[in-house]
């Protein structure tokens, strides 16, 4: 693709050249879909192709993904575009699920058992060992992280423990772990490696030290050689092994969209809504510990600077639409559901509490199911949808208050993902919060993101300043009512009693 640049003069083109215009890909791995994004130089979408994969249940709490039907998704999305762009991609950017686990044969590059999805929660009773043995404040205050299934060293351990042979594999070295972006990298480069914000939710990296840490695995009992190689999220990682394309970005999601929506200044913050939630606050150079469940994590690291972040995390929130959807049948496309919301957001008495996959902060209760309240006989489909979509909003609400309480001063919320398109949803956010709402022009912040910091890592931008010029914002959305506050602290009531019960 070309574009032709030259000089009129008295409506003649008197000089002309034609210059190659620039691409960068940028690979967006997630929990239930893989999409492969062009970006132009500008960070405009020239084209975009998506597949989706199914999600396994074998038992209850398990979730899990076919390592094969994962890889098939990126390849059938990444490929074609690949060829029609070849000549014109600068770079590949690749964002992934996070915490989502891998380990598989160093030389056959062959998983050993499929992926343990983040919402998966088999690794209970091991946190609470992890707990009643007192090592919780250890973990947290070298990780950042609460003691939970949801972050991957428990299930590194599941797998060593629970597959036959997979504990002397990794002694001898013939085993690797990765997240998704790191698995991606190996099939895609033949190289194991991955980035600091990915290698914070672990719960295996120290983000003071910014290195593995060695009593963290010991005490996990995971083998230090199983794991990549930890580089900034803005680095030549490798090369596309067909293409030769270098990939110079590795983030992952819900940091990519911090980055993809330019919280650069401390203070600033974005909450992204796909299968789960994420409120995430640039806190700026040094960790800042929350006393109140929040994590603390690595933000990015570009540019020779790291930035660290808080982080509320609301584990469902996308995949309660797709439960509307394909459980319950109340609708066929998530685009129908703007018109199905109660007017005012009265959902008739009609309370839920929206623990599918367990609730994150500032509970971190992984045994915790999900719940209607206040149903009778006169209920609607409606009610219960708008008491869904206002669960959400509830949850955010929470860690927001949890973030002021922290001495974070809000000038505004940037938000992401696929719910953003639904406008009386962002309208119910700036009402509930009180807060201006400002709509990213792209919902896809994370490929942004990602697309983002390979141009850093290639050198067609500097960090910071460059990007900021190619910046856009979509809606935004101002407080215009006062929603009944009655409402939400008889769902906060509710949410505790049913807290207590597990």
């Amino acid at each position: 693709m070309f574009s032709i640049c030259g000089l009129a003069v008295d409506n003649m083109w008197i000089k002309y050249k034609i210059i190659p215009m620039s691409h960068i890909l940028a690979i967006d791995q997630g929990t239930s879909s893989s999409r492969t994004i062009i970006f132009d130089s500008q960070l405009k979408k020239v084209e975009s192709l998506q597949e989706e994969y199914p999600l396994n249940y074998p038992k209850s709490g398990w979730v899990e993904i076919d390592p094969e039907a994962l890889m098939n998704s990126v390849e059938n999305t990444l490929n074609p575009l690949i060829k029609k762009y070849r000549n014109t991609i600068e770079a590949i950017g690749i964002t992934n699920q996070r915490e989502s686990t891998v380990v598989w044969e160093r030389k056959s590059g062959k998983p050993v058992y499929p992926i343990i999805v983040w919402q998966d929660r088999r690794t209970e009773d091991l946190c609470k060992k992890i707990k009643a043995e007192g090592n919780e404040q250890l973990i947290f205050k070298k990780t950042g992280l609460q003691v939970d299934p949801y972050f991957s060293a428990t299930k590194i351990a599941w797998i060593l423990n629970n597959v036959p042979d997979a504990r002397q594999k990794a002694e001898k070295g013939d085993l690797l772990f990765g997240t998704i972006d790191a698995y991606l990298l190996w099939q895609l480069a033949g190289e194991h490696k991955t980035d600091v914000t990915n290698a914070s939710r672990t719960m295996l990296y120290n983000i003071n030290s910014r290195q593995w840490d060695e009593d963290l695995l010991e005490l996990f009992n995971i083998p230090k050689k199983i794991l990549p190689q930890v580089e900034e999220s803005s680095h030549e990682f490798g090369q596309h092994k067909d293409t030769k394309i270098k990939i110079t970005g590795i983030i992952g999601d819900q940091q990519a969209a911090l980055f993809g929506q330019q919280c650069f200044r401390v203070n600033s913050m974005k909450a992204t809504f796909g299968t789960g939630c994420f409120l995430m606050a640039n806190t700026g150079s040094e960790p800042k510990y929350s006393s109140q469940g929040l994590l603390t994590t690595i933000g990015y690291g570009v540019s020779n600077k790291t930035a660290y972040a808080l982080e509320g995390s609301i584990f469902s929130c996308g995949n309660i639409v797709k439960w509307l959807r394909d459980g319950l049948g109340f609708f066929e496309n998530a685009s129908e559901t703007e018109a199905l919301i109660n007017k005012d957001w009265n959902s008739n008495g009609v309370l839920f509490i929206p623990a599918l996959s367990g609730l994150g902060v500032p509970h971190w209760n992984p045994t915790i199911k999900g719940s209607f309240y206040g149903l009778t006989a006169d209920n609607t489909k409606e009610d219960l949808i708008t008491a869904a979509f206002k669960s959400i909003a509830y949850q955010l609400k929470d860690i927001l208050k949890l973030l002021k309480s922290e001495g974070l001063v809000l000038e505004g919320l940037s938000i992401d993902g696929g719910m953003t398109v639904n406008k009386a949803f962002c309208q119910l956010l700036s009402d509930l919060l009180e807060e201006q709402v400002n709509v990213s022009e792209n919902p896809e912040s994370t490929a942004i993101g990602a697309a983002s910091v390979a141009m850093v890592g290639v050198g067609l931008v500097s960090a910071f300043d460059d990007l900021k010029k190619v910046s856009s914002v979509g809606a935004t959305f101002s407080p215009k009512s006062s929603l009944d506050q009655e409402d939400y602290s008889n769902w906060q009531g509710n949410l505790a009693l049913l807290a207590a019960t597990y």
